[in-house]
């Protein structure tokens, strides 16, 4: 089957993640001819018509929210009279329960709640995806659209959702800031700053592709670039030391599933 966008489609909001999915989608060829992006701004969403108003007539049977999640009680008064029962509710509002979801927009057909990462805009993303309320035949085109992106993984709970959000979504700023701390690490042995960073952006590039198409696991792939007593393995006993890099790992990503907790305690104490 093909990923399409039942019609008529609404993007409501389109941030930096909402804007990376429709460049994934343009890139795969994914018809946009039914989507219409609402946002106050105005400011034109390339390939897609964009409004700063609701459009009149039918109900959308496909919305997506794409706004910062502080804003859905500023939201729901005019989208939500909107929403009738043949409309999929697809969220991507960090920490915004499935439940305070339905609670807003009681006449949905389900609720979807996703969380994609930055390099769908390249076909490249994880998109996690959990629904408690939508059937096979209801969340098809959802799971076309989101597997168009790139790859996607169906969570059975909302706590696993958090978790591969943690991993996936925020994990690509967490690679990105390892990325860079290798650049600063060059440079401060003294590559020159643009040299630095083009090997060190490489470096996590050409470590994915390899992963990617070798099947390598990653812990194999380390193995296989340290020769005993070389350079490589003196780096690694630093980062695999008791206080390395994996701690520090844990520690993150418990945070981020921490306030993602914090956020959906807040909106459910507005429900």
């Amino acid at each position: 089957m093909v990923a399409a966008f039942p019609a008529p489609a609404w993007l409501v909001g389109c941030g930096n993640m909402a804007g990376a999915m429709v460049e994934g989608w343009r890139a795969g060829g994914i018809d946009l001819s039914s989507v219409t992006v609402i946002r106050p701004s105005g400011t034109p969403v390339e390939g897609v018509t964009t409004v700063t108003a609701y459009p009149s007539g039918e109900s959308p049977r496909f919305v997506m929210l794409g706004f910062k999640p502080q804003k859905l009680d500023e939201v729901v008064p005019d989208l939500g009279p909107r929403v009738g029962p043949e409309t999929i509710v697809v969220s991507m509002l960090a920490g915004v329960s499935a439940a305070s979801l339905r609670t807003r927009f009681a006449n949905a057909r389900a609720i979807v709640r996703i969380m994609p990462s930055l390099p769908v805009a390249q076909v490249q993303g994880v998109t996690a995806i959990y629904s408690a309320d939508g059937n096979e035949d209801q969340l098809a085109d959802v799971r076309l659209l989101m597997a168009s992106l790139g790859v996607i993984a169906w969570c059975g709970t909302e706590e696993e959702l958090s978790v591969v959000g943690a991993v996936a979504a925020a994990g690509v700023a967490y690679v990105a800031r390892f990325g860079e701390a290798l650049a600063r690490s060059g440079e401060a042995l003294g590559l020159r700053p643009g040299l630095a960073r083009t090997v060190a952006e490489q470096t996590l590039i050409g470590t994915g592709a390899f992963a990617a198409a070798t099947g390598t696991h990653m812990s194999d792939l380390a193995r296989k670039v340290a020769s005993p007593g070389g350079t490589t393995e003196q780096g690694l006993a630093v980062l695999d030391a008791a206080d390395g890099l994996q701690p520090l790992v844990d520690r993150t990503l418990a945070a981020a599933i921490r306030r993602g907790q914090e956020l959906a305690e807040e909106a459910a104490r507005r429900d």
